[in-house]
């Protein structure tokens, strides 16, 4: 059988997983052609593209996988192209000698070897080879801001930070690894070694750097089956997008041309890591040796839940929510619990937490020890979960309440997270806006779900964020009010990029910016705004509202449904994953389908906007309740 590089990383996830892709012997004896091969590593590609997609997304919403797969690829794929032929044009020009990358993977250089039955393939994004070396590029469309903030100092905790990572020219190397280089003067060893361990992390941070490495294992592997094969040195690097580069806006044939930036940056990022995939080898080993075992024994039985799950992020197991993990109830599981990255303290001193709580048995939310839950705001959700009662701190909620100047501004974006930059000043990955929606309560409870609406979209994928800044401005007054939101810190860091990216405008939108409020802080807390209104001791710490249909997320989809009727289940779009696909999806539409989903999309931020209005109605009325007590 042939394994590409992907199902390697799929099937080393777990023992059982190899099992349930029921891979009977005849699939294990059969033959890959190239081509399948091709086809097979294609389409695994692209789901990977597409799930990358929601990876730098800092929005806060849920993320919801309902969209087709088709409409995400077709709107979002001649992005993610881009950053290839972005990465193969600037290796070309970087290093010397022959480059070969293309947009089709049948083009590509391929390697593979095999060993015990199994031929293990793979094919190399870009292949550089000189006279002395070849330098295999992976590209991935991720940033490299995740590598350059590996950072370490003298002390543990405390004192100057440096990055473990030197950039020369745009090549970034891991300074342990530079001859001469006085590592000692900015860290120490241990500090050093610390960091870069995280490479090393496949479910974490080193996720690349092991695909890479498993890349390396099966270029090595062709080379040891062929002794007459290549001689030269190779050296393995990650082509990533580089957080730090500005787009200057110029354009060739309507097409973003990406030029060196004012500050010296290019768009792509090389990080050399030959030492990190040479001491990966032992752990890939490892892996191989444990899929060869998996593969013969084809063990169906339950394994223990772990982070190779996946849970929660993009590249989820396709088999933990229908089998693995379908123990885990949907609400008020043990994972429930708010803000319990540390987890619960045991009795005998340890802890645990996460998954380790599912694997050992405590699978609701009730399940917890008693004696295990400390915190108040833990000791209320148990309480709310447990009898159904609401639990409300209404002088918080009052004093918050009052403490809100008026006219509010209800206030959303909705935003486009595009690989590479679209516009003048943008980065990659930048949330750039393209819809707004604004409902103004000029007074308690004074605000129109229409007449007092204000929404903008853009009408093109062309550059409009001024027409958006100006109509924001038209109708939001910079020095009065408060501008509101669920999440506020989302809205005031776009409008802060808004303002350095369109200077004219700047002092007014950081004005606006300053006057952020967030609806989460009545309904769960905010602890120095509540120690300005004088509240102390437990009070501060303490969330104002729960309620048991909650489930430890204090997101508007779920907040909305305890406070009104609303409902987004209805909606053509129905979260900001789905507007993404259909503004991104513009050019792709007849004259017909554009009209109505322009429309869907006013719709849905519309609800975002007039949610916060109902929520806010609803809080007073509790407040209200207890005042008439």
């Amino acid at each position: 059988m042939a394994i590409t590089k992907t199902d390697f990383v799929n099937y080393t996830r777990c023992r059982r997983y190899v099992a349930l892709e029921d891979l009977k012997k005849e699939k294990l004896d059969a033959d890959i052609t190239y081509k399948e091969y091709k086809l097979q590593e294609r389409e695994n590609e692209i789901e990977e593209i597409l799930h990358s997609m929601v990876e730098e997304d800092e929005n806060g919403e849920e993320i919801d996988h309902t969209v087709s797969i088709n409409r995400q690829l077709e709107a979002m794929m001649p992005y993610y192209k881009r950053v290839e032929l972005e990465a193969g044009k600037l290796a070309a020009r970087m290093f010397p000698g022959e480059t070969i990358y293309a947009e089709k993977t049948s083009d590509q250089v391929s390697f593979d070897f095999e060993e015990k039955g199994i031929r293990y393939v793979c094919y190399v994004d870009i292949y550089n080879e000189t006279e002395d070396a070849i330098n295999i590029i992976e590209v991935k469309a991720t940033t490299s801001k995740k590598y350059e903030e590996l950072t370490a100092g003298l002390k543990k905790m405390g004192g100057e930070k440096y990055p473990i990572f030197l950039k020369k020219g745009n090549i970034f190397y891991l300074k342990g690894e530079l001859p001469d280089y006085p590592l000692e003067s900015e860290m120490t060893i241990e500090n050093y070694d610390a960091k870069r361990q995280k490479l090393f992390d496949r479910y974490g941070i080193g996720k690349y750097t092991h695909d890479l490495a498993v890349q390396r294992m099966i270029i090595e592997g062709e080379y040891k089956e062929n002794p007459k094969g290549q001689k030269k040195e190779i050296h393995y690097f990650l082509a990533v997008l580089n957080s730090k580069y500005i787009f200057d806006g110029t354009y060739k044939d309507t097409e973003p041309v990406y030029n060196t930036d004012e500050d010296g940056n290019e768009l792509i990022a090389f990080f050399q890591m030959d030492g990190i995939t040479k001491e990966y080898q032992k752990y890939i080993l490892a892996e191989k040796e444990a899929l060869e075992r998996a593969l013969l024994d084809l063990d169906v039985s339950p394994t223990p839940l772990g982070p190779y799950c996946g849970m929660k992020t993009y590249n989820v197991c396709k088999f933990f929510k229908p089998l693995c993990g379908k123990c885990i109830p949907e609400k008020n599981s043990s994972l429930n619990y708010l803000n319990n990255g540390q987890g619960f303290l045991r009795e005998d001193g340890t802890r645990i937490k996460g998954l380790e709580l599912i694997n050992e048995g405590y699978i609701n939310l009730l399940d917890v020890p008693e004696s295990w839950i400390t915190r108040k705001n833990h000791q209320i959700q148990r309480e709310c979960t447990k009898t159904h009662e609401v639990y409300v701190n209404r002088k918080k909620i009052s004093a918050a309440l009052a403490d809100i100047k008026y006219p509010i501004y209800h206030f959303d974006f909705e935003t486009m997270p595009c690989p590479v930059p679209r516009f003048k000043g943008e980065w990659p990955y930048i949330q750039s806006p393209f819809e707004f929606s604004l409902h103004i309560e000029r007074a308690p409870g004074v605000c129109d779900k229409q007449k007092d609406n204000v929404i903008f979209l853009a009408e093109t994928m062309n550059d409009e964020r001024e027409e958006l800044i100006k109509l924001m401005l038209k109708h939001m007054d910079p020095d009065k009010g408060t501008l509101f939101a669920q999440n506020v810190s989302f809205e005031k860091s776009r409008i802060k990029e808004l303002a350095k990216m369109f200077p004219e405008y700047r002092e007014p939108l950081l004005k606006l910016r300053d006057r952020g409020y967030d609806l989460l802080w009545l309904v769960n807390n905010n602890k120095e705004l509540y120690k300005s209104l004088g509240f102390e001791g437990e009070d501060v710490d303490t969330m104002n509202y729960y309620n048991y249909q909650l489930s430890g997320s204090f997101s508007i989809k779920k907040t909305l449904p305890v406070f009104s009727d609303l409902s987004y289940k209805n909606l053509v779009v129905k979260n900001g994953t789905e507007a993404i696909v259909e503004y991104a999806n513009y050019n792709n539409m007849s004259k017909e389908e554009l009209a109505l989903k322009k429309e869907a999309l006013r719709i849905y931020c519309q609800q975002d906007t007039w949610a916060m209005v109902e929520i806010l109605k609803a809080l007073r009325s509790l407040v209200e309740e207890e005042t008439v007590k």
